[in-house]
């Protein structure tokens, strides 16, 4: 049995022997923010404190900069490590004195003193709860979202080791077990319920599987469906794992901790319309927005297995089961192709522009149109049997 599964996943286990002869290649080395601990954390928010302080007995009104999140013009993109923000990337200035900037002043301060108490006790809590503690302060979760995250970029510190933890959306399965921070053993090998995604992915230890490869599924329907079938043991032993949509920090986190600990191929499942890519590229090659923390949350390694806009017409997927791009759709499209990772992924490209000449799209739900079990039983193995993947 064993013998006949590596001779059909051949094409896997040569790509992965690919993957693990460039790994150092791949490999950038972490900043060395990463390694920051407790006490220069506390350091570098006394350092912030104080310019408020001098800025106060001079007179002044204090002001804070921070790097400007949201611009393309402050990333660079490095095929090792994906979008990473620039160090002399614009600013933004938050200031005390100004009617526009002064109640995200205010907020930024209270989280600062939250997170100065969490550090200085050794204790973790979660953006939620950061939320909750002040409601009427902070007005919408969202809110205390971008201020963690405006603060963790400001001091160059990753979230976690401001013990400040999201809430994770993801779920994962398959071929799996693990130890939490806390000592709590996680199997995910359950064929029947996922398995939540950590909220402290940085914690995790003794990662232990046999899977052949990862696979990432963009929608949670349909790795319910792959769930439902089995998909992890019917196929040959891998790990599933879904960020339900755009993915949450700590679903990239748990991809990048299989890829540094298992060094096995990574595949991502996706709709082939403009945002089942784009959501694919920042697994990929990260986002502008959590650029800063590019070392730890994207994955280069990761192909595109499907669903491919050639498919469609390959498989001859039914008319009826495709939708017409809209004007949205092909802005999107049009913005994605101008992205500076798509100049050494031309495969992709093609792919892309195929999209482009047809002028439609179709979810990875498409294929049911063929047979209810087409997904499952014959798309995804032959795919990974015949190395379908770009």
């Amino acid at each position: 049995m064993e013998s006949n599964m590596s001779e059909q996943f051949v094409e896997i286990d040569n790509f992965g022997l690919e993957l693990l002869e460039n790994v150092d290649m791949m490999m950038e080395p972490q900043h060395s923010h990463e390694e920051v601990n407790s006490q220069e954390v506390l350091i570098l928010i006394e350092k912030v404190i104080l310019e408020i302080v001098t800025s106060l007995s001079k007179d002044e009104a204090p002001v804070l900069v921070l790097p400007n999140r949201s611009s393309w013009a402050n990333v660079s993109f490095d095929n090792a490590v994906g979008l990473q923000m620039t160090s002399g990337s614009s600013v933004t200035t938050v200031r005390s004195n100004c009617s526009s900037s002064v109640t995200k002043f205010g907020h930024i301060l209270k989280v600062l003193s939250t997170i100065y108490k969490l550090v200085q006790s050794n204790v973790y809590a979660t953006k939620r709860d950061i939320y909750y503690n002040d409601t009427q302060l902070f007005g919408s979760q969202r809110t205390v979202d971008s201020i963690v995250d405006d603060i963790s970029c400001m001091l160059k510190v990753p979230r976690r080791r401001l013990h400040v933890l999201a809430t994770s959306k993801g779920f994962i399965s398959g071929d799996l077990c693990y130890l939490e921070e806390d000592s709590t053993k996680v199997d995910c090998h359950s064929n029947s319920t996922a398995t939540p995604v950590s909220s402290n992915v940085g914690g995790i230890r003794n990662i232990v599987s046999s899977a052949k490869f990862v696979l990432i599924v963009e929608k949670d329907a349909t790795f319910q469906k792959l769930l439902d079938y089995d998909f992890c043991t019917k196929l040959c032993p891998c790990i599933m794992i879904t960020g339900k949509g755009v993915p949450d920090v700590n679903s990239r986190l748990m991809v990048r901790k299989l890829w540094d600990t298992l060094h096995i191929p990574i595949f991502a499942l996706v709709d082939a319309d403009p945002y089942g890519i784009e959501i694919m590229c920042i697994y990929k090659y990260g986002s502008v927005a959590m650029s800063f923390e590019a070392h730890s949350l994207t994955v280069p390694s990761v192909m595109w297995l499907g669903l491919l806009p050639s498919d469609l017409h390959r498989l001859r997927v039914p008319e009826d089961a495709l939708i017409p791009l809209t004007q949205r759709d092909q802005n999107k499209l049009t913005s994605l192709l101008k992205r500076p990772y798509l100049a050494c992924q031309p495969a992709w490209q093609r792919e892309m522009e195929m999209m482009q000449r047809s002028k439609v799209k179709a979810e990875i739900q498409s294929l049911a149109s063929i047979a209810p079990d087409f997904l499952s039983r014959v798309y995804l193995p032959n795919k990974l049997r015949y190395g379908g993947w770009i």
